[in-house]
């Protein structure tokens, strides 16, 4: 049985064992749309629980536009030109519009990735700008004591507009909605809050009722007022499927109605292996992005079986204390232990990865310099022929093993 599974904007390629192949684990079949600006301005000209764009914002507005930044799929290129020409429609001149990356913690873009994320023609007629975590404002805590400090930027927006892809998320259930003002434009500090909430059972991909995670994100976004959003449904290709637009939660949640259509599979027996990969770029981009196929891949395989990733890792290991916790020479043991010690924003998605590995072995196969892959607690090899040999020797000949080529956005759900 060959297998292809995307590693950054190649191809890798590789044979199962016949009787050892359990299966390939897809999303639903989705088709792309055939025109996307279309598709685009036909959610602006039916938003979803809300008066049109054009309707809700005044000719003086100062108006913001969250969008999502270069770890991200989501296709803004496609989004914020006819969400743009829709505000002129309404007297809101490019000079009162503006474009912010939401960055959360991630590191800044370039000029050119700017251009690229937007489109030139975006990038040449509006301002764009990053996220600046130290420039944030309070303006209020949660129920749950997390003290909300938003861009400067954004908080002085008369009129706020939200775009992005939706898809699952490990612990905030989806993406996509209100997500993009938290943790997109937050402080550290209000991210680092927040984010502890992902220890609770219920913060877990696919869970909305319940999850704190998602619930404060929902509260934050009540609290400094998100007064649109339109988000992009993206299948395996990332091609664009459908767009949702209109109020931020009642649109969000016909979005997450058609994920979980389409992109949540039921499996009825757990795999010795997991064979998967992320999906390509911009989703493998780095290790910290990669870690959320991880999360997917334990979803399906049995307590002490091995789920063998790849991805290119183009960008290295992506966020500052994520990166120190990986090759810090710390054990799996003391990172899941220091997690219950102290929360650093960053070292969380290092302990979650060592909470994995401890329960089942990780095989990693990345592009990171090889004096990285020395340093790292995961499993590292070069070929992914290479991975699968060794994990057959370890699970032994019979051992059943599960693909799952396009790994962050489809959710395994076990029903046995």
């Amino acid at each position: 049985m060959e297998i292809s599974l995307k590693f950054g904007h190649d191809v890798m390629e590789v044979e199962i064992p016949g009787h050892n192949y359990m299966g390939t684990l897809k999303p639903g079949k989705t088709e792309k749309v055939a025109d996307p600006i279309a598709e685009v301005k036909r959610a602006l000209a039916n938003p979803i629980a809300s008066k049109r764009l054009r309707e809700l914002v005044l000719p003086d507005d100062r108006v913001v536009i969250l969008a999502s930044d270069i770890t991200r799929p989501a296709p803004s290129y496609l989004l914020i030109p006819p969400v743009i020409d829709e505000l002129n429609e309404a007297g809101v001149t490019d000079e009162q519009i503006k474009v912010v990356f939401g960055l959360g913690v991630h590191r800044p873009h370039t000029e050119e990735e700017k251009m690229k994320l937007v489109g030139r023609e975006v990038y040449d007629r509006v301002e764009c700008l990053d996220h600046d975590p130290e420039d944030c404002v309070k303006v209020g805590v949660t129920r749950r004591g997390t003290p909300v400090e938003i861009l400067r930027l954004v908080n002085e927006a008369d009129f706020l507009i939200c775009t992005g892809n939706l898809e699952f998320h490990y612990f905030a259930g989806f993406s996509g909605g209100a997500k993009a003002l938290s943790p997109g434009v937050c402080s550290r500090e209000s991210i680092k809050i927040n984010h502890q909430l992902f220890l609770d059972p219920l913060a877990r991909s696919g869970q909305i009722e319940g999850n704190p995670v998602r619930e404060e994100i929902e509260e934050i976004g009540e609290m400094v007022g998100i007064d649109y959003i339109v988000n992009a449904l993206l299948n395996s290709e990332k091609e664009l499927v459908r767009v949702v637009a209109g109020d931020v939660t009642a649109a969000h949640r016909e979005g997450v109605e058609y994920i979980n259509n389409y992109f949540r599979q039921d499996i009825d027996e757990l795999a010795d292996i997991v064979v998967i990969s992320p999906g390509g770029f911009p989703k493998d981009i780095d290790l910290y992005q990669t870690h959320k196929a991880m999360e997917n891949a334990s979803l399906a395989v049995k307590d002490g079986g091995i789920i063998i990733v790849a991805a290119e890792c183009s960008d290295g290991l992506g966020e500052e204390n994520f990166a120190d916790a990986m090759i810090g020479g710390m054990s799996p043991e003391e990172l899941v232990e220091e997690l219950k010690l102290n929360f650093v924003l960053g070292r969380h998605k290092a302990s979650r990865i060592a909470n994995i590995h401890l329960r089942s072995q990780i095989y990693f196969l990345s592009d990171l310099p090889q004096a990285i892959k020395e340093r790292l607690f995961l499993k590292n090899f070069n070929l992914l022929s290479e991975a699968i040999d060794k994990a057959l020797q370890e699970k032994g000949p019979a051992a059943r093993i599960l693909i799952i080529p396009y790994g962050i956005p489809t959710l395994p759900n076990y029903t046995g």
